[in-house]
């Protein structure tokens, strides 16, 4: 289903770029992608706003500034993930007992909803999100918009046990060269995660957005001044890149294999 106007908790329901430079990537992702941006102000005494990028009249995804107040030392630019919760308190109450880190005690985003800021006991961060007026995107799957969701980890056994108490995912094994297991809440597939594919890359939610033509949206992308870190490539689901914007953020693209 592509529009959405609900997400069940446990399921993954939004991302977000924090960026130091959010004019420079909001020029990037529109140009790619064909997003607008709706500038909502998150903080008058810095003067940020919280760009959401929309696609035919759709919220998809946001770009804003860095998080200062709940993160030490300098971060570099990312996407983060977001899953919905149905309690907020309740689940964050079982991260630290679960393994896990609560840096950010929940707290209020205006009337939109509520959030805290976790790190599984692998070392990826991720975010809870209990929702008010906004449920997260709104249109999902379709070229231009979020598709997927993929934990790398060094440690998937580690990692199936805390995200199953947390949010009572179940996984499945896929069989392949590249081993692959995926995250399901309820017998549908939300999401994935697999051990790093190189050296050096640390624990970390990656994130799919879906296009029409892979290698094309490539070539657009270097063109815009983004770094290509993985080639087009096919694998079963679809022909898929890893690409770093010009601030040097992370993400894939694919083209999914229409179901036949």
């Amino acid at each position: 289903m592509s529009e959405r106007k609900r997400y069940e908790s446990g399921t993954p329901s939004w991302v977000d770029l924090q960026t130091t430079d959010q004019v420079a990537a909001k020029q990037f992702y529109g140009e790619l992608f064909g997003w607008s941006f709706d500038d909502r102000p998150v903080d008058p005494a810095r003067e940020a706003v919280y760009s959401i990028a929309t696609l035919r009249d759709h919220e998809i995804c946001a770009i804003a500034p860095p998080m200062t107040n709940h993160h030490e030392g300098d971060i570099p630019p990312h996407w983060g993930s977001y899953v919905s919760v149905d309690d907020l308190e309740a689940t964050a109450a079982k991260v630290a007992p679960a393994g896990g880190t609560l840096i950010a005690p929940p707290f209020d985003v205006m009337d939109a909803g509520r959030m805290a800021v976790i790190q599984d006991p692998t070392g990826a961060i991720i975010q809870l999100w209990e929702a008010k007026a906004r449920i997260g995107a709104t249109l999902v799957n379709e070229p231009g918009t979020w598709a997927w969701n993929e934990l790398i980890t060094p440690d998937i056994p580690k990692a199936t046990e805390f995200y199953g108490t947390l949010f009572g995912w179940a996984t499945s094994a896929q069989a392949g060269e590249q081993p692959y297991t995926e995250w399901t809440l309820g017998g549908n597939r939300i999401g994935g995660m697999m051990n790093p594919p190189m050296p050096g890359i640390p624990p970390m939610w990656g994130i799919y957005f879906a296009v029409d033509d892979t290698d094309a949206t490539v070539a657009k992308a270097t063109s815009l001044g983004g770094s290509v870190i993985s080639p087009p490539m096919d694998i079963e689901p679809g022909r898929f890149a890893v690409l770093a914007d010009p601030q040097g953020a992370l993400f894939n693209v694919i083209k999914m294999i229409a179901a036949e």
